[in-house]
């Protein structure tokens, strides 16, 4: 049996330049909001309002995780309903980008549309991961 190799470049139109690609990164930290956490540092001093603070984060990080099965489950009501306790918890702590994507997903399970809630979901851990480190950061300024 003979093997015949066909060149399809060369049946082919010449191929047009591929455009170029962009890829997009944030730079930039995520926006802090201090004054909650000042304030916590100021009534509670700087151990239990960094104690209070871990328990906010892993609240939100167990929350994110039940977002994440509601979305594979479509429970649209459940997801809901932790991305509006996200929402309000990371307000208390000053993550003004996580309380906006949690209150994006939020908006979006309620109509109920698949795509933009991967697409909210997607930019809520994104914030929640960028909003972790920059809080650390932050912490490291406080005095000891």
């Amino acid at each position: 049996m003979e093997h015949k190799i066909t060149q399809f470049s060369v049946l082919t139109d010449p191929a047009r330049p591929l455009p170029s690609i962009a890829v997009l990164q944030c730079r930039e930290p995520a926006p802090l909001d201090a004054a909650p956490v000042d304030y916590l540092v100021a009534q509670r001093g700087a151990d239990a309002a960094e104690e209070m603070i871990c328990r906010v984060l892993e609240d939100i990080a167990l929350r994110l995780d039940a977002v994440q099965q509601a979305m594979a489950a479509q429970g649209f009501t459940s997801l809901g309903k932790q991305a509006i306790r996200i929402d309000h918890v990371a307000a208390q702590i000053g993550l003004t980008d996580v309380s906006l994507a949690a209150a994006g997903v939020a908006k979006t399970a309620l109509q109920e549309d698949g795509v933009a809630i991967c697409a909210t979901v997607a930019r809520l851990e994104r914030c929640f991961d960028m909003a972790v480190t920059e809080i650390w950061r932050f912490r490291d300024r406080l005095p000891s």
